[in-house]
């Protein structure tokens, strides 16, 4: 959250006061929030939200601050800047200090990133996997035990399973579409096991596309913990759906983590990730991230909010799209089964999409009939849509989990998840409807 110089301040400069003073020091105007005492929704605050030209010689866009470093006004301002820093003072920063903990770009977009979804704050990270490593770092200690989802993202199963557990954390999970009673069973399991640090989803599930019901996680958990610091918070992977198709702190979560490299970033050329929730809890992760370095750089912070801007427009485009391409593939008879969440697949999951979701996406599963050597020759014969990992870009990608992104994956816990060879992960993106369909429609023909 932009605190320094750049920051609100109580009252409007006049334009002799503008003038008056070094651009260096010039204070930022109010952020106009709302106008006629309609509330200003994000899409509108992307624009300009949190920069104000004034500061930087009237550029309409914040320039990219390539800078390692910056300077103080004073001497206490250094002394009061690390005391946010190192934490003796709760909040962060009061100001920029060295890039490796803020910097204008990034605080920026971090406060852009948070009204999405009203959140106290947003963090910035280099990857997703940096957001989810940083956080996992900052809230969880030797002995403790997670519960989380499953399936996760598989470099996410492996930093708990395999990095954590090195350090004694024990981890137990539950299927993604558990009722209530098989969540609040697990949960119960872990508590008695030790002190259950953090309660981990991923929802939609990488790659099976299977909800999660955060509504009764946290009703499950809020029963089984007193409120206080034992309690843990639920943290949420939203990459597939957030910040426009679900919003999970509405529903109970605490903290939400992101791949921003997908819809937020929306153009399959930056790498970004982010954290965002309750400040008692982005706090220490702040903390953690000053510590180890895991800020995304400036440049990357300046491209996301190039996307910010577009990325309600993007993101309906592609939902709009993906519709009326899972309309189309589920009647083909090359085709077992789509797992798209605008087809529920029991009434279990349609009553989590009506109660959390505003929009079913444009990520899904596609089961073939066959197994590797159909869903490799249907990947094969793609001509539109690229043969490539990740999702949430403006083009669409189709990947094999099993064989790519799941590869680590043992195999009875794949079967288990019901990540099989036959299986086909694709992301729809902005391209026209009917040419993707044509383009899905050869590549059947090669699986016969």
């Amino acid at each position: 959250m932009m605190t320094d110089d750049r920051t609100t301040s109580p009252s409007a400069p006049t334009e002799a006061e503008l003038t008056a003073v070094p651009a260096s020091r010039r204070r930022a105007k109010p952020d106009i929030r709302e106008i006629g005492g309609r509330k200003l929704r994000p899409a509108t605050l992307m624009m300009g939200h949190g920069y104000d030209p004034a500061l930087s010689e009237g550029s309409l866009k914040p320039p990219i601050f390539l800078t390692s470093t910056f300077t103080f006004e004073s001497a206490a301002a250094g002394k009061r800047h690390f005391e946010g820093v190192t934490g003796l003072r709760p909040g962060g920063s009061e100001g920029l200090i060295y890039s490796r903990f803020n910097g204008p770009n990034q605080e920026i977009a971090e406060d852009r990133l948070a009204l999405w979804e009203e959140a106290d704050d947003a963090l910035l990270f280099s990857s997703g996997m940096s957001a989810i490593a940083t956080t996992l770092l900052a809230l969880v200690q030797p002995g403790d035990v997670i519960v989380h989802s499953a399936p996760l993202y598989a470099a996410t199963e492996g930093l708990i399973g395999r990095i954590l557990g090195k350090f004694g954390v024990r981890w137990m999970d539950f299927p993604a579409g558990a009722t209530a009673v098989e969540i609040g069973e697990v949960i119960e399991s872990a508590k008695a096991k030790g002190r259950v640090a953090m309660i981990y989803l991923e929802s939609p599930a990488n790659p099976t596309n299977v909800l999660v019901d955060v509504e009764a996680v946290v009703a499950q958990r809020d029963f089984l913990f007193a409120e206080g610091a034992d309690r843990p918070p639920i943290v949420i992977d939203n990459t597939f759906l957030g910040p426009l198709w679900h919003k999970p702190l509405a529903h109970g979560a605490d903290l939400v983590v992101y791949s921003l490299t997908k819809y937020a970033g929306g153009h399959s050329d930056l790498v970004a990730g982010g954290a965002l929730g309750r400040q008692a809890l982005i706090d220490p992760i702040r903390m953690m991230r000053n510590t180890i370095g895991t800020i995304l750089d400036p440049h990357s912070a300046w491209m996301l909010l190039r996307s910010l801007e577009t990325l309600e427009l993007r993101m309906s485009r592609a939902g709009e799209n993906a519709a009326k391409v899972c309309a189309w593939l589920r009647d083909q008879p090359q085709v077992e089964k789509v797992v798209y969440l605008g087809f529920p697949s029991d009434a279990r999951q349609q009553d989590i999409f009506d109660r959390h979701c505003t929009g079913a996406g444009s990520t899904f599963s596609l089961y073939l009939k066959g197994g590797e050597t159909e869903s490799f020759a249907f990947l094969d014969a793609l001509r539109i849509a690229k043969l490539a990992v990740s999702l949430g870009g403006t083009e669409t990608l189709a990947s094999h989990p099993a064989a790519m992104t799941h590869l680590s994956v043992p195999a009875e816990r794949k079967k288990a998840l019901d990540i099989g060879d036959n299986m086909v992960r694709i992301s729809i993106g902005c391209e026209d409807a009917d040419d993707l369909i044509a383009d899905f429609a050869q590549a059947l023909k090669a699986v016969d």
